[in-house]
């Protein structure tokens, strides 16, 4: 039994692909996985990333993945890691390596001194609310996530323009 958490170099860039990939078939989103290698390759390892992987491998194996990026909360003053993706390949699961790649996360937010680890889930994916009740995680109902993409983002970057806004 053997867990080796790394952060992802660039010849990982294929594999991280897969992973996305492989999360984006389980949470039925397939047709939203648009992102490329030289995507992946841009975003992780540019001069200055703003996005960071982490790779779980189990007996050497890639088993799963937690891709992140630092936030900030107003009301506490201090950054925080917000977690884009978590992904452990089925035939992994049951060994603890998402727990680990959560904890791996904790110990960087305490040792930073982050206040705190964020990530949403789908309202239908009840293994995955259940394994993060489990951790110790809370469910904030009360936010609804929000978000502009495609004509949406076009449209509202367009009326700026039309304002005078920078």
């Amino acid at each position: 039994m053997s867990l080796t958490i790394r952060r992802a170099k660039p010849a990982d860039t294929k594999t991280v692909l897969a992973l996305i990939r492989g999360l984006a078939l389980y949470e039925k989103l397939e047709h939203e996985a648009v992102a490329t290698e030289t995507d992946l390759n841009a975003s992780l390892f540019a001069a200055n990333p703003r996005v960071f992987c982490e790779i779980a491998e189990w007996q050497g194996e890639t088993a799963g993945f937690a891709l992140w990026f630092y936030s900030y909360s107003t009301f506490l003053g201090r950054h925080g890691i917000y977690l884009e993706d978590l992904f452990v390949r089925d035939a992994y699961r049951g060994h603890g390596i998402g727990q680990a790649l959560l904890g791996h996360l904790a110990k960087r937010c305490v040792t930073e001194k982050l206040g705190r680890l964020e990530w949403s889930v789908l309202d239908w994916n009840e293994p995955a609310i259940g394994f993060y009740e489990r951790q110790g995680a809370v469910l904030r109902k009360e936010w609804i996530g929000c978000r502009l993409a495609g004509e949406a983002l076009e449209r509202l970057a367009l009326s700026a323009n039309a304002s005078g806004a920078p």
